[in-house]
């Protein structure tokens, strides 16, 4: 049976019946009479008047009767619609469902009535509503305690909601930074779970988490950073301290191949570490979580993203993973140097990655020739389309990067990249093409590595790159002031 079966549309007759009677909610043909004795059977089905023994009633909690099933998945399904949205709030069924999550131990009604209320929050008035009930929240942050895959996506789907809505979003941080727990919880999920909807949708809540908040992101990088020095072995087995990257990994690892977007979620929450210190320590600090990420990132970059036997268009779908992992193996980079996972030798196929980048975000900035711009030569700023700005932004970073890559080159380095092909004729002038003249300084060092290995094409790029020569070694020169 589907998880959430589409109910099956009323009879006309029975539309027709319901409607002349004043029974229809707003302008949907759905009976509020209906309504009311699903949530009433809902009520009695956690609320049961029987003289069952305990382990009878409690075998019985953990299953759902199939008819009630059916319609309360009804219920879900109309729920999308506004107007019945609307009459649930008026009815009070957030109270009900909050009942339910609170005493009922059965999986798919608990799934079921948080899917309802995820359905009612898409509308703002509702979101409000929710949000403000300071009971339900807890009870709702509670259901990421769940063991159930199918009710824990569908408490993902509620916060992810409700933390899009700027009036709510903080009401919401501020709910979760007050469960620490929670951190525990979420952290267990992404480096445990085989569930790829699962995994996407709560690495959209910590994505939204972290982009919203900085000081909850410092926390949950600082939770379990320091392991207690006098804490046994065997309760730290019993309790082992999650730290917020190699969870992150583990989750990155397991959706890569199933779900892009997803992967383009856990790469920004990698980013978004890297905006702060202890984020950038978190990754590097302990060399193995180092490794581990730059291993990852650097697999992705050098053997699956912007490939050279892939089309330049690519780039579009893949602008702003590529830019999430340039930016943080650019920050590994600045940052360990000295690591053993960072061998001169992964310089070259970085460069070629990031310079194959550039070639392509020219091709995919370029406007048609017929082009109503392209005729007149002229651009206003707001007519950027948000391709445009992605794709600027990926332009942006993979130019820090490759600079930075380009400051510690060596003769040995540059030989071998001109001999295998890295850093061909062409591949140099698109690089300076898109260093220049913001890096002058990393352009002439590199101009002087290269002079010693190939003077020829030190002298071509030169002459194509004026702004590019070298000038003249200063020599002491006497300062007067006047």
């Amino acid at each position: 049976m589907d998880r959430n079966p589409s109910p099956p549309p009323p009879s006309r007759d029975q539309a027709e019946e319901e409607a002349a009677g004043g029974d229809c909610i707003g302008s949907t043909v759905y009976s509020k009479h209906w309504l009311f004795g699903v949530l009433s059977g809902l009520i009695q089905t956690v609320n049961p008047e029987s003289t069952k023994s305990n382990s009878d009633d409690e075998e019985q909690q953990m299953e759902l009767d199939e008819e009630m099933e059916n319609e309360i998945c009804r219920v879900w399904d109309m729920s999308m619609d506004e107007d019945v949205a609307l009459f649930l709030q008026e009815f009070k069924a957030p109270d009900i469902f909050m009942g339910v999550l609170a005493k009922s131990r059965c999986p798919r009604l608990r799934e079921i009535c948080v899917g309802i209320l995820g359905n009612m929050a898409c509308f703002q008035e509702i979101c409000v509503s929710i949000s403000s009930d300071k009971n339900l929240g807890q009870v709702l942050l509670h259901c990421l305690y769940d063991s159930d895959p199918p009710t824990l996506l569908e408490t993902s789907r509620l916060l992810l909601t409700c933390l899009s809505q700027t009036e709510v979003a903080s009401v919401w941080v501020e709910r979760i930074r007050e469960h620490p727990a929670i951190y525990d919880s979420i952290c267990f999920i992404m480096s445990s779970s085989t569930n790829v909807d699962l995994l996407v949708k709560v690495g959209e809540v910590v994505d939204k988490l972290f982009d919203l908040d900085e000081k909850l992101m410092l926390e949950w990088i600082r939770n379990g950073a320091v392991q207690p020095l006098d804490q046994p072995q065997e309760e730290s087995e019993e309790q082992p301290a999650f730290r917020i990257v190699p969870c992150v990994l583990e989750a990155a690892k397991q959706v890569r191949s199933e779900n892009p977007e997803g992967l383009d979620v856990y790469m920004h929450i990698l980013q978004l570490l890297t905006t702060v210190d202890d984020g950038i320590q978190a990754i590097v600090q302990c060399p193995d979580t180092g490794k581990d990420t730059w291993n990852l990132l650097f697999d992705l970059v050098c053997h699956e993203f912007c490939q050279s036997d892939d089309p330049p268009i690519i780039l579009q779908e893949q602008k702003t993973v590529l830019a999430s992992i340039f930016s943080v193996l650019s920050a590994i980079y600045a940052s360990q140097a000295e690591q053993e996972y960072l061998k001169i030798e992964k310089d070259l196929p970085l460069i070629d990655s990031l310079i194959r980048v550039l070639q392509n975000t020219e091709h995919c900035q370029k406007k048609p020739e017929d082009s109503a711009e392209s005729r007149t030569g002229e651009t206003k700023k707001s007519d950027l389309t948000q391709d445009d700005f992605h794709l600027k932004i990926l332009k942006d970073i993979s130019c820090e990067f490759l600079s930075i890559i380009f400051q510690v080159l060596t003769k040995e380095t540059v030989a071998q990249g001109l001999k295998e092909g890295q850093l061909s004729k062409q591949k140099c002038s698109c690089a300076f093409q898109n260093l220049l003249p913001f890096y002058s300084p990393v352009v002439e060092d590199f101009l002087r590595v290269l002079r010693e290995v190939d003077e020829t094409l030190a002298d071509d790029l030169e002459e194509a790159f004026p702004s590019s020569k070298i000038g003249p070694e200063l020599t002491s020169v006497p300062v007067f002031l006047f």
